[in-house]
């Protein structure tokens, strides 16, 4: 059954957590227009003194080390796309699965019976991160660094023990 945020709800069993979790990109696009500008400059540069002394052939594949460094940023932002939603309620906790090419997957748990499974490294912090329920293991925030890992798991560690307790007061 796939993830429909109309449809009716009774009260009790609206979701009172909603986290929409995405992978961080430091570079936003006034800095790939940066970076890809001083790319060129160099390249361009390092080009025509290699045509200058007589190397012509040299210019061409500046040119590919500009097309090869364009490529490997369309993948990342391409990579950037993927996200999870998770919603919580007193009735079940809801992932929603987008992958970066916009097919989504679906996960449904029931609060009473899931685990919050949090993995742990003295050196990073919380490396894992996954929702166990009836031999069943789901993983989410793969794609988090350990701090924001470590923040979700306990907001979302409140959120499932309240979704226990029978939902906000």
């Amino acid at each position: 059954m796939p993830f429909d945020d109309r449809a009716e709800v009774a009260p009790e069993d609206a979701p009172f957590f909603n986290a929409v979790l995405t992978p961080h990109r430091s570079l936003g696009p006034r800095g790939f227009l940066v970076v890809m500008g001083a790319i060129c400059a160099v390249s361009f540069t390092v080009g025509i003194l290699f045509w200058a002394i007589g190397a012509w052939p040299i210019f061409g594949f500046c040119g590919l080390d500009v097309l090869l460094v364009w490529l490997a940023f369309r993948a990342n932002y391409r990579a950037a796309r993927a996200r999870e939603e998770i919603a919580v309620s007193t009735a079940e906790i809801r992932i929603r699965r987008v992958s970066p090419k916009g097919r989504a997957e679906e996960v449904r748990l029931n609060p009473v019976w899931a685990r919050l499974v949090v993995e742990r490294t003295e050196d990073e912090g919380v490396t894992r991160l996954a929702l166990a329920s009836h031999g069943r293991a789901v993983e989410i925030g793969h794609f988090l660094a350990p701090v924001e890992r470590e923040s979700f798991a306990a907001a979302f560690g409140d959120a499932l023990a309240t979704a226990r307790a029978g939902g906000p007061a």
